[in-house]
């Protein structure tokens, strides 16, 4: 066989690619190997595929408990879903605004519109005024009349808002944005990294104000005030080659889980093996390969691709990966309570589509009404009931509702949604509820982190038939975790099929 081509179609077929992990980023990966006609396996511990993009019945609902959305930036999720044959399910969230709660004399009001991570381009807006105050604007104008720092001199957006614009627009718009999107304080967030140009931008307008609206006159687009901030597990993060994080975002009718039964179908289509309940306990380099050993049997494998958790990831990678640190993450948990409730009180949905809270104001981060932000959970539910989702837990917190048994937990989260919403939440009211942890990658855009996750992703590249992906190496977010599991992939079959030839 003297064609190249015949060879490497030759070589793909008898070339097997193990890859740990179900979640997204794995079942991407493992559909690009699919699709060229290698051997696919992949191995999933838990009793699902799909990681954090998850549904459950809940009061005979069918429900995200997961991701709920995704960013549209770029395209990449949808080209992914059209090519899956989803693209005609793809929905927007309603336009009704977010709002915050917890604000010091004022309780709750509507998140303003013009922000870039709740940074406000005009301090004097009504809407920002009625958050901070005739102090907190005063003080932000301040902004106006300070010399603009050097590019690059302040790296943490908490310091950056905190001497520009003061206390009031960090702790009342800034931080309830930064601890919804990141589960992050805004001291730890790196600003090149979470709003790219905006330190130069600061420089060319000589203000904090007049680069957030420069920034958001170039983007022309919806930002992460502009609509209700996620309170789910995967949030849209910004890696350093991404645009701020938030933006428009887009979901699934019947929930974002379609996505990876889709995935799952077609990956079935292509014959690769899928098993859940498989959990990869090590990774051994044989003579042209890996042989990985499981807690059910060994494989044989060409190349593996691990697209596990960072701390997983880390231990099994660290053995065979030289100078890779298999340290522990320090990781945020967050806890989700998804409630069924009757409250025709909310019919109108009386604040919004979701409420961020000021840090320290309630025990919980954040809600999403999720009967009032998607038409198609509306739809699927009977007059006066309604979907709310309640999330607890951020960076270096305990959820409030960790040591709880579950009726506890859902207790606590009725009584939150209550306080948040403004309405009265009777126990009665409550017809069904769902509880899920989960342990969420460290934000991309922390200060240092690109560096850890460059030295990571570069000691794996090291090793010949060796992958790793998921959202620790590129950023929370399926419009980031997508295009780098296919790109990994690529580089993964590439080495493996030119090694065989």
């Amino acid at each position: 066989m003297s064609d190249p081509l015949e060879r490497l179609a030759k070589h793909a077929h008898e070339s097997h690619v193990v890859v740990a992990g179900g979640g997204v980023s794995g079942l991407v990966a493992a559909l690009e190997c699919a699709k060229v006609g290698m051997r696919v396996t992949v191995l999933e511990a838990s009793d699902a595929f799909g990681g954090v993009v998850r549904s459950a019945e809940v009061g005979g609902l069918t429900l995200d408990v997961g991701a709920e959305s995704f960013a549209t930036r770029g395209g990449i999720v949808r080209a992914l879903l059209a090519e899956l044959g989803l693209d005609d399910q793809v929905v927007p969230p309603n336009s009704a605004g977010a709002w915050v709660a917890g604000v010091p004399g004022v309780g709750a009001a509507p998140l303003p519109k013009g922000g870039v991570l709740g940074i406000p381009d005009n301090p004097w807006a009504p809407d920002v005024r009625r958050v901070i105050g005739w102090a907190g604007a005063w003080r932000a104008y301040v902004d106006r009349l300070r010399p603009p720092l050097t590019i690059g001199h302040q790296h943490s957006l908490g310091a950056l808002v905190r001497q520009r614009m003061g206390a009031r627009v960090l702790d009342r718009l800034v931080a309830p944005v930064t601890s919804g999107v990141y589960s992050a304080r805004p001291d730890d967030i790196d600003v090149d990294l979470a709003a790219p140009g905006l330190n130069a931008a600061l420089t060319r307008t000589g203000s904090l104000g007049g680069a957030v609206a420069e920034l958001r006159a170039a983007r022309n687009t919806p930002t992460p005030t502009d609509a209700p901030a996620s309170d789910v597990p995967v949030v849209e993060g910004a890696a350093p080659r991404t645009p701020a994080p938030g933006g428009a975002v887009e979901g699934i009718v019947g929930g974002m889980s379609r996505l990876v039964d889709a995935l799952v179908a077609r990956l079935g289509e292509l014959g690769a093996e899928l098993r859940t309940g498989v959990a990869v306990t090590e990774l051994a380099p044989r003579d042209g390969g890996w042989t990985v050993h499981t807690d059910d049997e060994p494989l044989d494998a060409d190349a593996v691709i691990v697209a596990l958790p960072e701390g997983v990831a880390r231990r099994l990678l660290a053995p065979v990966v030289p100078n890779l640190d298999d340290s522990e993450p320090i990781a945020p948990v967050v806890e989700v309570v998804t409630l069924v409730v009757h409250a025709p009180a909310l019919d109108a949905a009386p604040r919004g589509t979701g409420v961020l809270t000021v840090p320290g104001s309630h025990v919980a981060k954040a809600l999403t009404h999720s009967t009032a932000k998607w038409d198609w959970v509306r739809d699927a539910t009977e007059p006066g009931i309604h979907v709310v989702r309640v999330s607890f837990g951020a960076q270096g917190e305990e959820p409030a509702t960790a040591t709880l048994d579950d009726d506890a937990a859902a207790e606590l989260a009725l009584s939150e949604a209550a306080a948040l919403l403004g309405v009265e939440l009777a126990p009665s009211a409550l017809r069904a509820a769902h509880r899920v942890r989960y342990v969420q990658s460290q934000p991309g855009a922390a200060i240092g982190r690109a560096a850890q996750t460059a030295a990571a992703r570069g000691a794996v590249r090291a090793v010949l038939g060796l992958g790793a992906t998921g959202a620790w190496l590129s950023g929370t977010g399926l419009a980031q975790v997508i295009p780098d599991a296919r790109a990994e992939a690529d580089r993964v079959r590439s080495a493996a099929l030119w090694h065989r030839g």
